[in-house]
């Protein structure tokens, strides 16, 4: 997936049908950017739907008000997209909601639709939309497996004065045994279980924790957070987004790492058995979950000893090499776990070549100078062929997880 995932919420403007009559009326300035126009809807589309774009652009918000197209003389759907947003991106269409996403004609799944829009001027991608998923068939089956539950809904998020839905994972066995096991915090908690409530792809963590455990691995508790739709970019950076071209917003990642910290974590060692101590409290996430993951680790270093940081953002916020500077190698020391596609964000329009790779060695240096042993206590990894999605993340978690819990040297 490509980086505009992490673009949030542009302000976008709405297409003129027709210019202003009269002989002092001036034309409307010609869009820039991507048009996106939907030629033909399936029959049987309610009369005055709603139709959405979903996609890089927006963080895969389904129902966004910003990005619904509007209805053209002669029947036609079309919306410009902002003209900042340039380069590759991947969408979808909706009528509101994953449940109402647009399908093939036989009703199965679609690829999201592709474009790269040209670093300058306009273009314009016509759609044609064969059928819309049936909002009142089955739900898209759940691959979660018993291992894992929902433990809340609306757990509360009282730093933020918001409700978020978390989910837990239990080693098998745990009902049966008194034994403690060690706990692993995620962020995206919509992208780590399951299949039916992830728009890209799952880690399939409960599967593999199952298979390590039945070759004799001991086990951990896995504590998944939901990210927050509209407030992801918020909550997941620290600070103001420095880049403004991937959107807006940030500097709700304290408080966010706060309820991990003071709420959250509180929680479930009250009620599960957990080990508590920081060496067996990890924490972890992809993109700007692996940039807050480390935060939280660097803020909170009593508190999380091993870090998970799968294709960090970490350039979105540079504040964070401030931070690392002030980290100290301790004892037992932190582990912390870099993995990134050696090509990811190569070619992004507007941002320094191999802005992965690059932002990633600077922040080995950068810990490596503040004392940390990044020979013994670090592993990063830039495999050739990663990519900035969740089934590159799902394939590197086994070995991660390995590595960061294991028991001794």
């Amino acid at each position: 997936m490509s980086l505009r995932r992490e673009a949030t919420y542009w302000c976008v403007s709405a297409l003129v049908a027709c210019a202003p009559r009269g002989a002092a009326a001036q034309a409307a300035p010609a869009p820039r950017g991507l048009t996106i126009v939907v030629t033909q809807l399936p029959a049987g589309t309610p009369a005055g739907a709603a139709v959405f774009v979903a996609g890089t652009f927006n963080g895969w918000n389904p129902a966004d008000s910003a990005y619904r197209l509007v209805r053209r003389a002669g029947g036609t759907y079309a919306l410009t997209l902002p003209d900042s947003v340039r380069g590759p991106v991947e969408f979808k269409l909706t009528l509101g909601s994953w449940a109402r996403v647009e399908t093939t004609a036989a009703h199965g799944d679609v690829p999201n639709r592709t474009f790269t829009i040209p670093a300058d001027g306009a273009a314009v991608d016509t759609c044609v939309v064969a059928a819309w998923r049936d909002s009142t068939a089955a739900p898209v089956h759940s691959t979660a497996g018993p291992t894992v539950a929902v433990l809340d809904t609306a757990f509360a998020m009282p730093q933020l004065g918001r409700t978020r839905r978390v989910w837990i994972y239990l080693p098998p066995g745990y009902a049966r045994s008194r034994q403690t096991y060690p706990v692993l915090y995620l962020q995206d908690g919509q992208n780590v279980f399951d299949a039916a409530t992830s728009f890209a792809g799952e880690w399939r963590v409960d599967e593999t924790l199952d298979s390590l455990h039945a070759l004799g691995d001991s086990g951990i508790i896995v504590v998944a957070v939901d990210h927050g739709g509209a407030q992801r970019l918020n909550e997941y950076m620290p600070w103001a987004m420095a880049i403004p071209r991937l959107g807006s917003g940030g500097g709700q990642g304290a408080a966010y790492v706060d309820f991990l910290v003071k709420t959250l974590k509180p929680y479930i060692d009250a009620h599960y058995r957990t080990r508590r101590d920081r060496i067996d409290t990890g924490i972890g996430g992809s993109s700007l979950g692996g940039l807050i993951a480390l935060y939280a680790a660097l803020r909170y270093p009593d508190v999380f000893g091993r870090v998970l940081a799968f294709s960090p953002s970490l350039f979105v916020n540079p504040e964070i090499f401030a931070l690392a500077r002030t980290a100290r190698r301790r004892r037992p020391p932190t582990r912390f776990y870099f993995d990134s596609g050696h090509e990811e964000g190569a070619s992004e329009p507007g941002l320094p070549d191999h802005v992965f790779v690059r932002s990633t060695n600077a922040m080995l240096d950068t810990l490596a100078a503040a004392g940390i042993d990044t020979a013994a206590d670090v592993r990063s990894l830039l495999p050739a062929d990663g990519a900035h999605a969740e089934w590159f993340w799902s394939r590197e978690f086994p070995a991660a997880y390995l590595w960061l819990f294991r028991r001794g040297p």
